[in-house]
């Protein structure tokens, strides 16, 4: 206990975040039939990760019914230990970009503006006659294809079953195809704009025929730029427009502005069995994007960053309803399981066993007697590179924002540990 007393007080810094709470009152976990006393074994578990040397610290949030009940940081913002994370920190988003995009299509769904099931290329129209991958020759990079049977649909990207994909994340021939189309943008780029990027996309060979299995990928990207098509302003402005100021989302960007720079927290990894940020190692070329604009390429599928606050904003407009960004009957559509919808073979079992399955968008957790997971069916959430993860409990009208920075962090049991605590909680 002494110890983990001391390890407290050297690492542990406990923001009230009283200045902004967005749509949030604050409150107790017993006001909200949870238990203080289970809540606060979350923070042993995050103390322990740092005096293992697993983790670095990172901020965390928990609320339920409107309620935040849990609102903590632990750490530094980089190895010296001379700035505590805490309130105003600006986290880069990664994958947990791909949510806003999918409710900006729905938004635009709703609107009557574009169809779920509409051909990819009735937007842009580069994505006629695609083709898939046949043959490749490991020797030479040479490739075959065939024609596509069917035209990527929306419904196909918002659900990754398209068959664009990450080329970074598939070593061998998808990754090789991919660096010959100067394919490995990731979050931003130096010179293109978004029309750029998608229409030489559209020119890569999809991976699979659409529909044929679950492929993560660029999809997201694609939708992206659909939206820009689509509501005919560039994708920053509509998020700007249509979600963020909405909601009161003040701190969320592809490209932040020079003021906040300094907000930006540094991204770690270990090197050599101590944690040390990319900046102070030199290695920034992949984490510097959120300072390099203002830029013409925004990646729908990765390139925001924001506060833990303001995502937390956003995902309880989602669990309360949709707020004023989104009705009930699309958020019902985003959030319902769509495998048989989209995938040829479906095979329920599969999906069953495993006890959770893919909504548009989202990781959604079925009513399954084989869940893996503490969460409640009808849960749905993602994560993003950097380590950070959100999850939305219709049920329980609760959700959870993890924010940490960490480049190459594999241990999905911190992650898990950690929800089982949380639920371990709920008495009534």
């Amino acid at each position: 206990m002494k110890i983990r007393i001391t390890i407290a007080l050297l690492f542990l810094s406990i923001g009230l975040f009283a200045q902004k709470s967005g749509p949030f009152i604050k409150g107790t976990a017993e006001s909200v039939g949870m238990s203080d006393a289970t809540l606060e074994q979350v923070d042993n578990h995050i103390l322990k990760y740092m005096e293992d040397n697993k983790l670095p610290g990172g901020s965390f949030l928990i609320a339920k019914q409107g309620k935040i009940i849990y609102q903590k940081s632990f750490g530094y913002r980089d190895s010296k230990k001379k700035k505590s994370y805490g309130e105003g920190d600006i986290w880069r988003l990664a994958s947990m970009t791909k949510a806003v995009t999918s409710v900006a299509i729905m938004q635009l769904h709703e609107q009557g503006i574009l169809d779920l099931d509409d051909p990819v290329h009735k937007f842009i129209p580069a994505f006629k006659n695609q083709v898939v991958l046949d043959t490749f020759n490991p020797a030479d990079s040479t490739f075959t294809t065939v024609p596509v049977q069917k035209d990527v649909t929306i419904r196909n990207l918002l659900t990754h079953t398209s068959g664009i994909v990450y080329g970074s994340f598939n070593p061998g021939k998808l990754m090789a195809v991919y660096e010959k189309f100067d394919m490995n943008v990731g979050f931003s780029h130096e010179t293109w704009t978004t029309e750029e990027w998608i229409n030489r996309l559209a020119k890569v060979p999809l991976a699979h025929q659409p529909g044929a299995k679950f492929s993560y990928g660029l999809s997201m990207d694609v939708l992206g730029r659909i939206i820009e098509v689509a509501s005919g302003i560039p994708l920053d402005k509509y998020f700007q427009r249509h979600i963020f100021e909405p909601l009161g989302m003040e701190d969320t960007y592809f490209y932040l502005p020079k003021d906040k720079f300094d907000r930006l927290v540094g991204v770690y990894t270990n090197a050599g069995g101590n944690w040390r940020t990319t900046e102070e190692l030199g290695m920034t070329a992949g984490t510097a994007y959120p300072k390099q604009g203002p830029r013409n390429v925004f990646a729908g599928g990765a390139g925001l960053s924001s506060t833990t606050i303001d995502y937390a904003t956003f995902i309880q407009a989602l669990v309360s309803g949709g707020g004023n960004i989104l009705g009930n009957k699309a958020l019902s559509e985003m959030s319902r399981d769509q495998m048989p919808d989209v995938i040829t073979n479906y095979k329920p079992d599969r999906y069953q066993a495993s006890g959770s399955s893919f909504g548009l968008g989202f990781t959604v957790y079925l009513d399954s007697p084989t869940k893996r997971s503490p969460k409640s069916p009808g849960t749905y959430e993602w994560s993003g590179y950097f380590n950070t993860k959100f999850f939305i409990d219709p049920q329980e009208q609760m959700i959870f924002v993890g924010m940490t920075q960490i480049a190459g962090f594999n241990d999905n049991a911190f992650w898990e540990d950690m929800y089982k605590l949380i639920y371990e909680a709920i008495e009534n």
